[in-house]
């Protein structure tokens, strides 16, 4: 899993070429014209976003006999929502509809999950982690350790949105290096952390790291007192 830097918007399966595609599906009218395009240009994409999403995250838990069933679920669900994507709001098709695709997964996979817990014997049930952001508890690590894992992965995917700028993109990356490295950290003093900051990202002045990680303590912030009260995590910012 690559972190430097987060994931790319983009990737072999969906590219630039993907995400105009999806623009000219948008503004064609002709429906053999649009069926063309999304056999040939998006059809793929979006086979594979699913997939991979599914298998990253494991989206396990479902009422259908075969994955490939689910896969082709949401890529209908994703197909449905195709026409609200505008990237003149600044938006990247990959992520945008990626998220679609993990809010999706999210609430069916809880869903089939809960009715799998209420429907089993209590000797039977096994915790196997849930959906991708539900914490493993058959773990020794704490809730909250396992949710830091879930945050710095999540940053690392949006780095781009969260921070068009280069050098904040490239402080936040550092930042979200130190969670990585936490458990190999001995407890230190807050000038230490910014030293370590500057050390991979150099001249860098006190006050953007501190705008920087305070935009980041936001994130953590509402995001955690949203698994507090609900028990899971649809992670946004």
């Amino acid at each position: 899993m690559k972190r430097r830097k987060g994931r790319p918007s983009s990737n072999t399966y969906f590219t630039k070429d993907t995400e105009n595609a999806i623009v000219k599906y948008n503004n064609t009218e002709d429906t053999g014209v649009k069926s063309k395009i999304y056999q040939e240009e998006i059809h793929y994409a979006f086979n594979r976003l699913v997939e991979a999403i599914t298998h990253r995250f494991k989206f396990y838990h479902t009422q259908v006999d075969y994955l490939e069933q689910l896969h082709h679920e949401v890529e209908t669900f994703l197909l449905s929502k195709i026409h609200l994507f505008d990237p003149s709001k600044g938006a990247k098709a990959y992520s945008y509809f990626g998220t679609i695709a993990k809010r999706y997964l999210i609430i069916q996979n809880t869903k089939n999950y809960k009715k799998k817990i209420n429907t089993s014997p209590i000797d039977g049930v096994e915790n196997d982690g849930g959906h991708s952001y539900s914490l493993d508890k058959t773990s020794n690590r704490s809730d909250q350790e396992n949710f830091i894992d879930y945050f710095v992965e999540f940053c690392a995917e949006n780095l781009e949105d969260m921070f068009p700028n280069q050098m904040d993109m490239r402080i936040a990356d550092a930042i979200l290096e130190l969670f990585r490295r936490r458990e190999q950290l001995d407890i230190i003093s807050k000038k230490a952390l910014y030293i370590y900051i500057r050390e991979m990202v150099p001249d860098v002045n006190t006050p953007r790291i501190t705008k920087i990680a305070n935009r980041l303590k936001e994130v953590y912030k509402d995001n955690y007192n949203y698994f507090l009260e609900y028990g899971y995590v649809d992670f946004d910012y």
